[in-house]
């Protein structure tokens, strides 16, 4: 079974629907594999396996009527624990939400519901999606499954541990800072960070409103555009857009009116050897695929990424204002002092913070994006260490790893652009190395038609 529950999304929606294979053997394929793996990764915050078979059954027994099905019809998936369903609990990663149930349904769920996704349960994360590395104090870190003594990458850490390993063949993230990207570049898949406000967040645990996205974690560019077309479709099923229908066909097209940049600057600066030989690597990949690199300046990457601490503090410490105050030794040491500093930011500070967003939104496009349509750049500036080196908890040496992870990713949110994580390649500790693929507002068909040709030339590449 493991040679089905291996196939991408689309391919598995597409046996699923032809009747070559059953939506419940596949879903109990999947189960066995959380069953046999999960305990060494720690991916599943729970699974609802009878649930599941009895949506897989009824979606088998759908397809026997010759009605048409849906894009997703019979397809096991499993999603961060932050995406609420009506009466049931969302812990959040935390243990101040455990027993807590929610009051409606998040839009993005009731989307894959639509589309006849099965459900296999929730998937651990990191505590109120506060960090990026994929710990967690309460129920314990999410394990890479390539290496389990390496982090995952956080927050949305069980969805790309799930989903790399097996255990189901999408995933729902959120990224405020590099919450799906860097997953995704950790545990070698691929993650699409959206542009502010492409998908609903409604019935999402909020962290910090302004910069907040909802993408897909996949193992292909294909999956991952198929998935953001559910997430991004209009709120009436009859209505067609011209974004919608340009992201349904997002593969489609060829890449040679692309303009491509290479960063010079901060997104180029203080890399790893084997982060800035897989970055070459994927730069002579463009060149093959018929591109002309040509540099860019991305100092303004480097600017929004030193606000983002003010605007990301601000926000966050607000929506925790209540829990704080009368729960605080129930978060975590790193969490609480995380929140606890984003207190100290003044209200001047952050409307400050804000007048410098809006200014470098503007800056990037006349700067960056007047010239080249798509920017290329790592995802982590180093190779993905274990868990040992940054396990800090909130001692002196906290800021400097999480700002060391947010640092080629946070600016990314700030400027409100999306980007397309893949992976490029190993480093030297035979773990997975990724770029991301930015591009302006909006341009998430582009950046999928463009990551899916970097996939199939780097087809061959070693993986680990």
């Amino acid at each position: 079974m493991s040679s089905l529950t291996e196939l991408p999304l689309t391919a598995i929606a597409a046996r699923i629907a032809d009747g070559s294979v059953s939506s419940e053997a596949v879903t109990a394929g999947c189960l066995d594999r959380i069953e046999r793996l999960d305990a060494g990764i720690n991916a599943f915050q729970a699974v609802s396996a009878e649930r599941a078979l009895e949506q897989a059954r009824a979606a088998d027994t759908l397809r026997k009527t010759g009605r048409p099905l849906p894009l997703l019809h019979g397809v096991p998936l499993a999603h961060k624990d932050m995406f609420y369903r009506q009466g049931e609990e969302s812990t959040c990663g935390s243990i101040i939400r455990r027993g807590w149930t929610a009051p409606a349904t998040a839009d993005v769920l009731r989307r894959l519901d639509g589309a006849g996704a099965v459900t296999l349960g929730r998937l651990n994360m990191s505590e109120f999606a506060v960090g990026p590395i994929g710990l967690n104090a309460h129920y314990g870190p999410t394990r890479n499954p390539h290496n389990q003594d390496h982090v995952s990458g956080g927050s949305s850490s069980g969805p790309a541990a799930a989903v790399a390993s097996a255990m189901c063949f999408g995933a729902l993230g959120s990224d405020t800072g590099a919450s799906i990207r860097i997953p995704a570049a950790c545990c070698g898949i691929v993650g699409l960070k959206t542009s502010l406000g492409r998908i609903s967040t409604a019935g999402t645990m909020p962290l910090s409103s302004t910069l907040d996205v909802v993408g897909p974690l996949a193992r292909t560019v294909a999956d991952a555009a198929l998935l953001t077309a559910i997430l991004a479709a209009p709120a009436d099923p009859e209505l067609e857009t011209d974004a919608h229908a340009e992201l349904l066909h997002a593969l489609d097209g060829d890449l040679l009116e692309i303009r491509f940049g290479v960063p010079k600057g901060f997104l180029a600066e203080s890399l790893h050897p084997d982060v800035e030989r897989c970055l070459d690597n994927a730069i002579a990949v463009s060149k093959a695929l018929g591109l002309a690199p040509q540099p860019v300046e991305t100092s303004a990457f480097g600017d929004a990424f030193a606000i983002y601490r003010n605007i990301f503090g601000a926000e966050a410490s607000a929506f925790h204002r209540h829990y704080l105050d009368i729960r605080p030794e129930d978060y975590s040491p790193q969490v609480r002092a995380r929140l606890l500093a984003g207190r100290d930011v003044s209200t001047e500070t952050y409307i400050r913070a804000m007048r410098e967003r809006s200014a470098l939104q503007q800056r990037v496009i006349c700067d960056v994006f007047s010239t080249v349509d798509v920017l290329i750049a790592p995802v982590l500036a180093i190779p993905v260490p274990a868990i040992a080196e940054v396990d800090v908890g909130d001692g002196p040496q906290m800021m400097e790893v999480v700002s060391g992870f947010l640092r080629l990713t946070s600016g990314v949110n700030v400027l409100g652009l999306p980007a397309l994580s893949i992976p490029v390649g190993l480093t030297g500790n035979g773990l997975p190395a990724a770029i991301q693929l930015i591009g302006p507002p909006w341009s998430e068909a582009l950046l999928l038609r463009l990551g899916h040709a970097f996939e199939q030339a780097l087809a061959t590449a070693p993986r680990p």
